[in-house]
């Protein structure tokens, strides 16, 4: 008898064929149905971006190198070829390998159907994606700090601050994986991937910054400083972390209204980053491939 009367309750609970759903329910459906869009609209958005710069690695500075023509690497990159420094130059090479293969890395390690179809696949890119951003992230800080480069202070302590966090995010996903805390090491792997994509979030900004201001505009183009530079070297990976972690926020409260707020504003983010992967591509990475 008890059995029949918890049988009769769950089927009286359990919703009817051609229930027709409440206003809450669609509401909530509907909230994060678009939020689920919207993260995946600037997901490719951001693909496409970081593809093109991978292309413009590839052809300029790898061009240039089975060329035999080293010396053209200074026409973008102070101090990027120094005769006679031979491990120097060798670091630079070796940075910018990794960098053009990161990007590729990074979006496979990021769709949730190739982590659900090959989950080995998933498994081994992760690891090497860790250890390219560690010896990119290492490597950085040697170029910046032992090398030189353009910009005043403030920018070199964006980038090494930039670094740091890449060694720091990258160590925690992998303890999270380790642990088989996936929830948790996904949210570290997405922070891995926009620090790792601050010098790509830098030249999309501040090409879109010179475009929105037709011309050079709070900085010195000739000796690259100035507070415009110095706030966008910070903004790099402080605001593309900053809309993950309210992502995140919108995600696990489940409030259709912060869901809606943060579909908008990552339908905003959406625009402004193809913007700046349009004006990075005009002005930076077509003319020299």
């Amino acid at each position: 008898m008890a059995k029949a009367l918890v049988l009769d309750a769950e089927l009286s609970a359990a919703p009817r064929p051609g229930r027709v759903a409440s206003a809450p329910e669609r509401l909530d459906r509907l909230a994060g149905s678009a939020l689920r869009k919207a993260v995946t609209g600037w997901f490719a958005v951001a693909v496409l971006g970081q593809f093109a710069f991978a292309a413009y690695l590839f052809g300029f500075y790898g061009r240039s190198a089975l060329q035999g023509d080293w010396a053209a690497w200074n026409d973008v990159m102070p101090h990027g070829y120094v005769p006679g420094d031979g491990p120097g130059n060798a670091l630079v090479a070796v940075h910018l390998a990794f960098a053009a293969l990161i990007i590729a890395s990074g979006a496979l390690q990021l769709m949730p159907w190739i982590r659900r179809t090959w989950p080995r696949f998933h498994r081994w890119n992760g690891r090497g994606y860790l250890f390219s951003a560690l010896l990119l992230s290492l490597g950085g800080l040697a170029m910046v700090w032992g090398r030189g480069g353009v910009g005043d202070l403030s920018q070199n302590v964006a980038i090494s601050l930039n670094a740091l966090l890449i060694v720091l995010f990258a160590s925690l996903a992998w303890r999270e994986a380790l642990a088989r805390r996936i929830d948790r090491h996904r949210r570290w792997a997405i922070r891995l991937f926009l620090a790792v994509s601050g010098v790509w979030f830098f030249r999309i900004g501040l090409t879109l910054w010179i475009a929105l201001n037709q011309g050079p505009a709070g900085f010195d183009p000739e000796t690259f400083t100035g507070p415009a530079l110095t706030v966008i070297a910070f903004a790099q990976y402080a605001l593309p972390l900053a809309i993950a972690e309210l992502y995140f926020r919108a995600q696990r409260s489940r409030r259709p209204a912060a869901q809606l707020a943060m579909a908008a504003g990552l339908a905003v983010a959406t625009l402004a980053t193809g913007a700046g992967i349009a004006t990075a591509s005009m002005m930076l990475w077509l003319p020299h491939l």
